[in-house]
């Protein structure tokens, strides 16, 4: 039996060690509120096409339901509008060693395959998107990387 002049120091130690899990706890949770990987370039899901295409310039293939830019030789990107003309979702591929890593995409590492490969999706329902990760194996990988809205 503890002794009762000890019980209060003991209580306290609990209740702080309860406090410190809870928010730890509350800590993993808000870390997966919304990912790292929330916008390409300052362009997100719920923008408009218009407004989309004044933060990115002129794409280099365009359609109400897509447009296409070639950003560098090892990036390009796709946005998707719906039926409302609003970015639904971002598709980002990047050819070589020029890609994030999942951490900073996802805000934690991808699964590794056998072959050296690299993919993980997860959904963020309170941010209201979910986010993939993409990389095929070998010396010059092509890697993509996707946010789309949550239907």
């Amino acid at each position: 039996m503890t002794p009762p002049a000890t019980r209060p120091v003991v209580s306290l130690l609990l209740l702080a060690l309860t406090f410190v899990g809870a928010n730890a706890q509350n800590l993993a949770a808000s870390k997966h509120d919304a990912p790292p990987f929330h916008d390409y370039k300052g362009v997100r899901i719920g923008m408009t096409a218009n407004d989309a295409r004044k933060v990115l310039g002129k794409p280099v293939d365009t359609s109400d339901t897509e447009d296409f830019y070639t950003v560098s030789d090892h990036e390009t990107a796709q946005l998707y509008y719906d039926s409302n003309h609003k970015v639904f979702a971002i598709a980002v591929t990047y050819l070589g060693p020029t890609a994030p890593e999942p951490k900073s995409v996802l805000g934690t590492d991808a699964d590794r395959k056998n072959d050296g490969s690299l993919y993980k999706l997860i959904r963020f329902p309170k941010a209201g998107y979910w986010v993939s990760y993409m990389r095929t194996a070998g010396d010059s990988p092509t890697t993509k990387v996707t946010i789309q809205k949550i239907q």
